[in-house]
């Protein structure tokens, strides 16, 4: 499993617009080939930021597979406006696991 942790800082003034517009993509991520779960956290001490965490099967269901699609096209239609700049992505993989 790969984990997919995009930080996404917010214009100011968009954060509820921004929510709403990934609460709209859900589904698009639901049916995106290998994606197994999609969460948004939001950041306390800089609530302009947020973290979009997804869980992949592979690194290519996101890098090829939804990257390449029309959803993700749709995808950034619902939200690219609020983006203050690029989100900054990087993909990890658990190596130890506490409880």
């Amino acid at each position: 499993m790969i984990l997919e942790i995009a930080q996404i800082d917010v214009k100011s003034g968009m954060e509820a617009e921004f929510e709403a517009g990934v609460a709209n993509a859900a589904p698009l991520f639901k049916r995106a080939k290998g994606c197994i779960s999609m969460e948004l956290q939001r950041s306390i001490e800089k609530p302009s930021r947020y973290r979009l965490f997804v869980q992949w099967q592979t690194l290519e269901n996101h890098t090829v597979d939804f990257r390449g699609s029309e959803d993700f096209q749709e995808w950034r239609k619902l939200v690219g406006h609020c983006f203050e700049h690029p989100p900054e992505v990087e993909h990890t993989q658990q190596t130890v696991k506490g409880f």
